[in-house]
């Protein structure tokens, strides 16, 4: 089980980077920026999208660090939660898979709550 909760952490780890740095920081899927700019405002999208990259990239830092890990899950799962609930009222045009990214998102939440509530205290008393 060990082993498990760690291969998940990286993925999930994995998950923050490729979002943070490749789709916002490096902006090589423009679609989020415009989804930035839709929700926030046109004139700061740029800027925005560059900090929630940054942000992103902190987040999987803090996720292969294991420092407050539970913290940290709680929190992922709440952002998640949250821009994907704003992301599908107000701009489910922009999304890669329309509405279904809610179920996307809804999974790696429960993917999110299943390594660390279940698995960890599993791995915890080994």
């Amino acid at each position: 089980m060990k082993t498990i909760h760690i291969l998940l952490n990286y993925c999930i780890a994995t998950v923050w980077i490729m979002n943070g740095l490749y789709c916002k920081v490096l902006n090589l899927v423009p679609r989020h920026q415009e989804i930035v700019a839709r929700i926030v405002n046109e004139d700061h999208s740029r800027m925005l999208t560059f900090i929630i990259g940054l942000s992103e990239i902190v987040m999987a830092v803090w996720i292969v660090t294991r420092i407050r890990s539970r913290l940290n899950a709680i929190i992922q799962i709440i952002v998640i939660a949250v821009m994907n609930i704003l992301e599908f009222i107000l701009v489910p045009d922009l999304l890669l898979w329309g509405k279904f990214n809610a179920l996307f998102a809804f999974l790696f939440i429960l993917l999110i709550y299943y390594n660390e509530f279940y698995i960890q205290p599993k791995t915890a008393q080994s």
